[in-house]
């Protein structure tokens, strides 16, 4: 695999929270130098294609991918869309895995789902079911993040405490994102039946 394209893996999987060059140097076992070139040689590829869709963002040490300014209005209409529908299997998914592990970072859910989950927390932090709640003290800052108010509104419930309880023999490999959906739909489906 080419070296730049490592990189670039790494760019996409950090997401909104980005990567630092010593995180960058340290898990592709290449120099500092050597991450400062790829990274220069990626945004001159993103700057000089036309049809990409990407840029490289940075912030002292930290870089991220993020999409073209000139894009702007597509994107802003792509999070506002879902304001008038109901929540996708994907986002629903990810709503559940932060009500029931919150506070938890992207990572932390992405480890859970298996698959990168930026998208779906975006969509979920402008209906605004779920916020950031600090950052958890390890390189890079990443934000931690909890259900709202409006979450518990949206489900109907009072606390957090009256969340379905999950099967009490699960293991950590068990901890899937369908375990916690389908606590949630058994939940949604008792609610209809009492209805």
């Amino acid at each position: 695999m080419e070296n730049i394209a490592q990189i670039e893996g790494l760019l996409f999987i950090a997401g909104d929270e980005g990567i630092s060059i010593a995180d960058l140097a340290r898990i592709t076992g290449f120099m500092k130098p050597a991450v400062n070139e790829l990274l220069s040689r990626l945004k001159t590829k993103y700057q000089e294609d036309e049809q990409s869709a990407l840029t490289l963002l940075n912030s002292g040490e930290v870089f991220r991918l993020a999409t073209k300014a000139e894009l702007a209005p597509v994107m802003k209409t792509y999070f506002e869309i879902p304001l008038t529908t109901s929540l996708s299997q994907a986002v629903l998914e990810v709503l559940a895995i932060v009500a029931y592990k919150q506070p938890l970072t992207r990572l932390e859910i992405d480890d859970i789902r298996g698959v990168q989950s930026s998208g779906s927390l975006q969509k979920l932090v402008v209906r605004g079911l779920v916020q950031t709640h600090g950052r958890l003290e390890v390189p890079g800052r990443p934000f931690r993040y909890v259900t709202t108010p409006a979450f518990l509104d949206y489900f109907g419930l009072e606390s957090l405490e009256d969340l379905p309880p999950l099967a009490i023999d699960l293991t950590e490999a068990d901890l899937d994102g369908d375990v916690f959906l389908r606590a949630l739909q058994s939940r949604n489906q008792e609610q209809m039946g009492e209805d």
